[in-house]
């Protein structure tokens, strides 16, 4: 899993882009949200997939922060003007 240090930047989201190898977008689908639970990442999306020939073109989104949550790169900014 990425450094949490650097995770703490991001954001808000995590997209990954690959060509999965699948007999049915469905099965893309599947493989994809395995993916990205399988690298640590337990809110995920997927955004776009287009199945052709040997498998699927996929976009998948892992939520670092959602909307309205407590986002640590504004605790870091806020940090920072406070010891500046």
């Amino acid at each position: 899993m990425v450094a949490q240090g650097v995770l703490s930047r991001v954001m808000d989201a995590l997209d990954l882009e690959t060509f999965l190898v699948c007999s049915s977008e469905e099965e893309g689908k599947e493989l994809a949200i395995r993916l990205m639970k399988s690298l640590g990442f337990q809110d995920v999306d997927l955004v776009f997939i287009r199945f052709g020939g040997p498998g699927a073109r996929i976009r998948v989104r892992a939520y670092i922060y959602r909307p309205g949550q407590d986002y640590a790169w504004v605790r870091q900014i806020d940090d920072g003007e406070k010891r500046g």
